[in-house]
């Protein structure tokens, strides 16, 4: 009994999940955003500009400021939109790039104290 439905069928497509596109198509093969890396825990935030664009953006450029009108981390935004998290940071290039998204990196952490002042600290301790 046949049960796949007449017609030619396509690898990029898949019943469950709809058309299936892969990542470089999104990115148009870009690899590296025109901005630096984003850290996996920046927020992002939709600027006042996002909503007032003349020109139609992308579904997933879309879908990006859409969920950036309140704080959220990069690693969210991939999560969301199920996308890997290179992708997404090419997306936010762009997006960074055309003022419609701002990027909050986290603050850089404190140096690690040196060694010597921890011997002398744990021999202070000791000597208490």
């Amino acid at each position: 009994m046949l049960t796949e439905p007449p017609g030619p069928q396509h690898e990029w497509l898949d019943d469950a999940a709809g058309p299936v596109v892969r990542p470089y198509t999104l990115t148009g093969g870009r690899v590296r955003s025109a901005a630096d890396g984003f850290d996996l825990v920046a927020f992002v935030l939709a600027g006042p500009a996002a909503g007032t664009t003349d020109t139609p953006l992308p579904p997933e450029h879309r879908r990006l400021v859409e969920l950036a009108y309140r704080p959220v981390p990069v690693a969210e935004l991939a999560v969301e939109l199920d996308l890997a998290v290179g992708v997404v940071r090419v997306l936010l290039g762009d997006l960074l790039a055309r003022g419609l998204v701002a990027v909050h990196e986290p603050p850089a952490a404190a140096p690690l104290p040196d060694d010597d002042i921890l011997k002398a600290v744990v021999s202070g301790l000791r000597a208490l």
